[in-house]
């Protein structure tokens, strides 16, 4: 019989770390934006708008909004397209039927600055800034069906 070496420790972790690297090669796109000078609240708003919704519906929407943020968006989805088709070279963009999978805004850096009051005092105004995340995948099959499915039942209504 012959023995099995054991592996040592070292390689076991670079086996795994190379596994992980190889599998994060292809699937999802993520684009990241900081500190970008608007509030989280209002970055928010257009996030919500996005979320969850096909590629080109969300640059339309971005595109046409009156809000200032939504040009920043744009762009970062812009970003986050191109991050996915660098990954996924063998599949073409148009039959990849992409989504925006993840959206959140998180609070970036503030400054503060003074503005005079009356009486010789001074108020506080805080500059907010945040930061985006942006995560772009290809549609399911079950979901293209479900989406399918409420389409052709709306038209017959």
């Amino acid at each position: 019989m012959e023995t099995e070496k054991k592996k040592k420790r070292s390689v076991v972790k670079r086996e795994k770390l190379a596994a992980i690297k190889e599998a994060a090669k292809s699937g999802p796109a993520t684009a990241y934006l900081h500190n970008a000078p608007s509030s989280p609240r209002k970055m928010r708003l257009i996030a919500d708008l996005i979320r969850g919704v096909r590629v080109s519906t969300a640059l339309n929407m971005l595109k046409y909004d009156s809000k200032h943020p939504s040009a920043k968006m744009e762009k970062l989805l812009l970003s986050a397209i191109n991050n996915w088709e660098a990954k996924n070279a063998d599949v073409k963009l148009e039959e990849a039927d992409l989504f925006v999978k993840e959206v959140f805004v998180d609070g970036g850096r503030i400054l503060k600055r003074l503005r005079p009051a009356p009486q010789g005092r001074a108020h506080r105004v805080r500059k907010r800034s945040n930061h985006v995340t942006l995560v772009v995948d290809r549609m399911p099959a079950e979901a293209k069906k479900e989406k399918k499915a409420k389409a052709v039942k709306e038209t017959q209504e």
